[in-house]
Formats: C-alpha cells, sequence, structure tokens
C-alpha cells in the first residue's frame, strides 16, 4: 500500500491546521493496537539487547550504530513465527513500529558510555558509582525526550521534513504489513544465519565459552588433565608468532620496532568486518590510511627518535610499550586533531543547517497559522515539554554537580546551548539523517573550558549533557517520523521512547562496568582496565584529548607532537574542502583518517576487509532480482546486523562467564 504524503504545494500552503486534519482523516489509524503489553516489553527486551550490542562496538570503534531497522525485522520475524504457529495474533504494524521505537530510544542512551563519561573517568580517576550513571543519564535522555515532542509539531507535522533515515523506516514498515512479507522474511533468515554462524565462531575463538564448555560441561580438565581450555585464536597471526619464537630473526620489526607492539595484527574479527560492511569502502579506506600512516611510517620513527618510550609506573616498573602507549604518548594529539579539524570544516560547510534552524521559528509563512489545534486529543500536552524541560535541566546540572564536582552555575550556564544545539541537530537530522553533535560539543567544551580551566570536568560534563541531549532529541525526531507516516499515536511514541531510555540505562550500566571495570584481587576498580587492545575507546580518546589541551595546553608535549598537529590541522582542512569542492567524488576523510589513528590497527584492517568484499560483491551484482543481488545488497544491513550482534553478544556473554568462573 502506497504511503500518503502531502505535495509539495500542500506543504508550502496550507495551515498546520490544515495539515494536521489531513493527517487525522487520512493516515490516523485511530485505536489499532501499538504501545501494547507485548510491544512495549519486546521493544524494551530487544531494545536494551541491541544498546549493549551497540555500547560494545562503540567501545571498539567509537561509531554509533543505529538499531531500528534491525529491530523491525527481528520484531517482524518473532510475531510472525508466533502467528503462524497459532500461538498470538501477528504484530500490527503500529505494533512494529512501536518495538523499534523502543529500541531505538534505547540505543540512543549509551554513547556517554563509550565517549564523554569515560573521557571523564580517565581525565580524573575517578569512577562514579553505578547508580549515579544510571541516574545521570536517563536525566539527560528525559530532557531529550521532553524537547523532541514540542519541536515535532513544527519539523513533522507542520514543515513535513523528510528525516530519510526515519521515513526509510517507514517505508520498511509499510513493504513487510502489505504486501512485501516474504522479502522481510528472507532478511530475517539471512540475519539469523549469519548471527547464528557468528555467535558459533565467536564461542571458538573465546576462552570463557570454551572453559563452561570444556570444564564446567565436559569436566576435561580431570579426565583429560586440560590445565587451560583449547579455543581458535582470533589473531590469525598467533600461530605464525608462536612458530616464529623459536627461530632467530624471524620476527618482524619496522626501525627496529616489533610490529606487535605497534598493534599491526591480523585478526578474524566478525564484528569488524559487519562495521565495515555498513560504513563503506570510503570511510573504511581512509581509517586505514589513517593507521598506515601512523603505526608503520610515524610511530617506528617516533619510537627511535625517543619521542615515544617506555614509562615508569607508579611501583617503579616500566611500562612496556603497545599500541595504547603509542597512541596516549604522541599518536592521539595529530589523531584528535585530524577529527576535530575535520568535523568543524565539515560543519562550516553547511550553512544552510544554521540559518535553516534559526529561521525555523522565526514567524510563519504565509496563510501557515497553526489554528485550532485538531490533534490535541492524541498528542503529548506541550505543557509537560513548558514545565518538565526547566524542571529536568535544573535537575540535570544539579546531578552534574553533585555527582562530578561540577559548579551548579557553570552547568547552568550551559543551559542556553542546549536548546541552541537542538536546533541544528534536529534540522541537521531532518535534511540528511546526520547531527553535527561531535563537532557541536567541541564548541561547549572549549566554551565550558574557557571559564573554568582548573575542573575537567567543568569541559566534558556541560559539553556531555548539552551534545546527548540534543543528539537524543534530534534522533527521536528521526523515530517519530515512521510513527506519523504510518498513522501512529504520539502519546504512545513518547511513553515508548522513555521506556526504551530506562531499557538502555538498565541494561547497559551494569554491563559497563563488567566490560571494562573489573575490579583486582583486592575488590578494587580502576580506570587503567577501561581502554585495551580489546577496547580502543577512541571516541572517548578524542574527548580526553581536547579536555587536556584545555586544562594543560600544549606545553608538556614533544615538539613532534606539536608539528603533527600543525599539519594534521592544515591536511583536514585540505582534505574536507576537496571533498566539499568535489561534490564528494573525493573519497577520503578526514574524521576517518583521525579514527584510523586511534583504532587498533587489527580492528581497521578487519574493517577494511568487510567494506573491501560488501564493494566488490556489490559490483558482482548489481542486478535487482537475482539472488546475488538480493543477498549482498538488498541483505547487506542483515548480513551486518547479524556479523555485529552475533560477536557482540557472544562476547558479552564471555565477559559474563570468565566473571562468574574466575
Amino acid at each position: 500500500m502506497a504511503l500518503l504524503h502531502l505535495t509539495d504545494e500542500q506543504v508550502q500552503t496550507w495551515s498546520r491546521e490544515q495539515k494536521d486534519r489531513w493527517w487525522l482523516e487520512n493516515v490516523y489509524q485511530g485505536d489499532m493496537a501499538q504501545l501494547t503489553l507485548r510491544s512495549g516489553l519486546t521493544g524494551f527486551l530487544l531494545g536494551g539487547i541491541l544498546s549493549a550490542t551497540g555500547m560494545y562496538i562503540g567501545a571498539k570503534t567509537g561509531i554509533g550504530i543505529g538499531v531500528g531497522l534491525t529491530s523491525v525485522i527481528l520484531a517482524f520475524a518473532l510475531f510472525r513465527a508466533i502467528a503462524g504457529s497459532g500461538m498470538a495474533r501477528d504484530y500490527t504494524i503500529l505494533e512494529n513500529n512501536c518495538t523499534q521505537s523502543i529500541a531505538t530510544a534505547a540505543g540512543y542512551v549509551v554513547s556517554p558510555l563509550y565517549s564523554s563519561l569515560v573521557a571523564y573517568m580517565l581525565v580524573t580517576g575517578v569512577i562514579p558509582t553505578w547508580w549515579q550513571l544510571m541516574v545521570w543519564i536517563f536525566i539527560v535522555s528525559a530532557i531529550g525526550v521532553l524537547l523532541a515532542f514540542p519541536m515535532k509539531r513544527k519539523f513533522i507535522n507542520e514543515d513535513q521534513a523528510p528525516f530519510p533515515e526515519g521515513r526509510a523506516c517507514g517505508v520498511v514498515l509499510d513493504s513487510l504489513y502489505h504486501g512485501e512479507g516474504a522479502d522481510g522474511v528472507f532478511k530475517a533468515k539471512l540475519l539469523g544465519i549469519v548471527g547464528g554462524a557468528t555467535a558459533i565462531y565467536q564461542a571458538i575463538v573465546s576462552d570463557g565459552w570454551m572453559k563452561l564448555v570444556q570444564f564446567k560441561l565436559l569436566a576435561m580438565d580431570k579426565w583429560a588433565g586440560l590445565k587451560e581450555p583449547w579455543h581458535l585464536h582470533e589473531r590469525l597471526d598467533h600461530y605464525y608468532y608462536q612458530w616464529a619464537s623459536k627461530v632467530e630473526g624471524m620476527i618482524p620489526t619496522i626501525l627496529g620496532t616489533d610490529v606487535r607492539q605497534l598493534g599491526l595484527r591480523v585478526t578474524l574479527d566478525a564484528a569488524m568486518i559487519g562495521v565495515g560492511g555498513l560504513m563503506g569502502i570510503a570511510v573504511a579506506t581512509s581509517c586505514l590510511l589513517g593507521a598506515f600512516i601512523n603505526f608503520v611510517v610515524l610511530a617506528p620513527m617516533m619510537i627511535q627518535a625517543g619521542d615515544i618510550a617506555p614509562r615508569v609506573a607508579a611501583d617503579g616498573s616500566l611500562i612496556a610499550l603497545s599500541r595504547s602507549e603509542i597512541v596516549n604518548q604522541w599518536s592521539l594529539w595529530w589523531g584528535v586533531t585530524m577529527m576535530v579539524v575535520g568535523a568543524l570544516v565539515s560543519l562550516a560547510a553547511k550553512p544552510e543547517i544554521f540559518t535553516a534552524a534559526f529561521k525555523a521559528f522565526a514567524g510563519k509563512k504565509k496563510g501557515a497559522a497553526a489554528g485550532t489545534d485538531v490533534l490535541k486529543h492524541i498528542e503529548v500536552p506541550l505543557w509537560i515539554s513548558y514545565i518538565g524541560v526547566p524542571v529536568f535541566s535544573v535537575l540535570g546540572s544539579y546531578v552534574t554537580h553533585l555527582f562530578f564536582g561540577v559548579p551548579f552555575w557553570i552547568a547552568l550556564v550551559s543551559l542556553p546551548l542546549i536548546f541552541v544545539l537542538t536546533l541544528i541537530c534536529t534540522n541537521s537530522m531532518a535534511l540528511t539523517s546526520w547531527t553535527p553533535t561531535g563537532s557541536m560539543a567541541k564548541i561547549t567544551q572549549f566554551t565550558m573550558g574557557a571559564i573554568d580551566r582548573s575542573n575537567p570536568g567543568s569541559n566534558l560534563l556541560p559539553a556531555a549533557m548539552t551534545s546527548e541531549i540534543a543528539s537524543n532529541a534530534a534522533n527521536l525526531l528521526s523515530d517519530i517520523k515512521p510513527g506519523y507516516m504510518l498513522g501512529g499515536k504520539p502519546r504512545h511514541q513518547a511513553i515508548g521512547h522513555v521506556i526504551g531510555n530506562l531499557a538502555g540505562v538498565v541494561f547497559c550500566v551494569p554491563l559497563f562496568f563488567l566490560l571494562f571495570l573489573q575490579p583486582d584481587a583486592n575488590g578494587v576498580r580502576s580506570v587503567g582496565t577501561i581502554v585495551s587492545d580489546q577496547f580502543a575507546m577512541p571516541a572517548a580518546l578524542q574527548w580526553k584529548g581536547v579536555a587536556e589541551i584545555i586544562a594543560k595546553g600544549l606545553k608538556g608535549l614533544p615538539t613532534s607532537a606539536l608539528i603533527s598537529m600543525g599539519l594534521a590541522a592544515v591536511a583536514a582542512v585540505v582534505i574536507e574542502v576537496l571533498r566539499i569542492k568535489s561534490k564528494g567524488k573525493f573519497g577520503l576523510s578526514a574524521v576517518a583518517i583521525g579514527l584510523g589513528v586511534v583504532l587498533p590497527p587489527e580492528s581497521v584492517l578487519a574493517m577494511f576487509v568487510g567494506a573491501l568484499l560488501f564493494w566488490l560483491m556489490g559490483k558482482k551484482h548489481k542486478t535487482p532480482g537475482t539472488k546475488g543481488h538480493n543477498i549482498w545488497v538488498e541483505g547487506l544491513e542483515p548480513i551486518c546486523a547479524g556479523l555485529i550482534s552475533g560477536a557482540a553478544l557472544m562476547g558479552i556473554g564471555n565477559a559474563i562467564i570468565n566473571v562468574m568462573l574466575a
């Protein structure tokens, strides 16, 4: 069934009352089941699980992955199968949309757990309690919900803004329930097969799962005398080094540095292959270029020059050089410079985002008076936002002061930036499905840092609060779009978003402590366990780098690091200008090059392999309707989602098992 929509002329000339009345009479589905007990519970559980995989991937790559279409396909397949067995009636299209809306909202709230809040811990050495993190994240996400629904009336009801990503989700839902159900079942099977195969592989390469199977289930430690469980090594070159260590001169080096210290390993990481497929060949190539320049060329030179050297630990022992040491001592600075300058130049090249955003509420078009609020009985009452936003903003400022030591007045000063950033991010999301929160957050960071340089939390937490609220509101509006297209109740969506925020917090905060803050033998947790070869936390390192520049300046850095930062800034400007002038035909991205610097090279290589695989298969299977096209082009997202979710869930399970069996 074709989705109904207004013509361009109607959008331009009709009042909001006319548009709302048309929607109420032609699109609104009335009492069709939407936020039911089963859709709410399914969305909560699915959102919690998928947000956990999002945090896992974010900790590895710094990239937030969307879960909207994945949750749509999973929910559709689940309830279609249940209905087919006669155990329950099938989902309505609005129940499915409600489930994906809750799951998507859950995915949005986890980003501080691999970015700003982690940076705060790394800079200060302070680990907030689990309940403090839960309260702070939930309050910040609630402000985003409260801001989103008044803006929904402007951007969605009146302007009929496209929100491309949200619209795509609505189109997929409509096709699943009105004639293309077989396509949905095929994609669900594809996701399930790939996810299941990936899970089996991930279990075989995980020490915890193999310990559970071999020692607890099969008791091989008793009857076979095993001391350690056998498992396949994810690092494929492990077997080469096992042999090469016995033969003199067979360990490869670059300028005298063991390539393993540089992180130059070959790893079959299924999750990173999936991430690479989603990011595309251009971004993956840029990441690979950044990793090559840093770890193959610059880092060995700086080690030889002495600008990167082993450090002395608190107990007097030497901290051996590793990839993370190389990044923290030297590479971080030029990598962060590439990312920040590249993002700011890219943002500055889109003045329409600013101009359109600030014009959005500057008067109404001729004949566009709102008139009677014909949707008053189903919209979220505006008074809830008018009261809730100020109350929750002050509450958020207070808990930021109470939990993180940020002066209360500084947190309050940052509040006006929330509305500015939200307006800009929402307009950007409406036009491009892209939110410039990364670059906008750095502006807030520098602004707050100029007010108080002595306290790292004073620039980190207000910037985190403003950027997360703006991002949450903008993303939620994109999430509201399919519900509007399909005729759903706005109030049910608002409640669903709060349920989703709660799901993300409840699932991911305990998991954060389990994965990244495991206590030592004395029961003490340390921030030193957060960043590792497995979890590089590149987004957090970017926030940390900016915070340290604000607090300490550049005086303590080696001259070579300062030179590299200057050259990186110039290169970032040149690269982004070339991208803009060529209208995207120039494939390199300064932000992606910088990301390749702070990511483990083995992860970058796996992402490039994934991107290259799907790019080549897309070239090979161009013809729509063929089996190859259906699998490799139409099925790209389900395959990548299967790779990511299968690997991430088994990786999370492996960490839990290791804790339980310790």
